[in-house]
């Protein structure tokens, strides 16, 4: 017996439990990001999981050992006016999102039954948008002089 095995006796049956730790890493596709300006300046903020659609802003985890989805890098997000959170930006909606905030900067990992999820958001840069998740329609982000300063190409 190894010294990180553990020995749980019980009656005349001996049942010996070894610690087993798994690691997966991933590589955020950021083909979005245009250039590294400004990247070092990113704000913290918290997604609503309900505002994000699966498959296009989420990827769920192919791996059986981890079993976190990944909001995906480069999604284009908008403040919620109620609630504070962040979901996708939508030029339709009437809650806050139809207002670009930025981009999601870092894929940022999420257990099957969250709600909300921290992110970095890159609110200032260049955005190549034929590469952003789920697409972007940039004649309907409307420029603004005290909100995100994105320059896409």
């Amino acid at each position: 017996m190894r010294e990180s095995d553990s020995l749980h006796v019980h009656g005349t049956t001996a049942v010996i439990l070894q610690s087993i730790t798994t690691s997966t890493s991933y590589t955020a596709d950021r083909a979005w990001l245009g250039a590294l300006h400004d990247t070092d300046s990113v704000e913290t903020i918290t997604l609503d999981l309900s505002k994000l659609t699966a498959g296009t802003h989420t990827a769920a985890s192919a791996d059986t050992n981890q079993p976190d989805s990944r909001v995906l890098s480069g999604v284009p997000v908008g403040k919620i006016t109620a609630s504070g959170l962040y979901g996708a930006f939508d030029p339709a909606a009437t809650d806050g999102r139809q207002n670009l905030a930025g981009h999601v900067f870092a894929e940022a990992l999420f257990a099957p039954t969250a709600r909300k999820v921290p992110a970095a958001l890159l609110w200032h840069g260049v955005v190549v948008a034929a590469k952003v998740p789920g697409g972007i329609d940039t004649t309907k982000v409307s420029p603004s002089v005290t909100g995100p300063q994105i320059r896409y190409v």
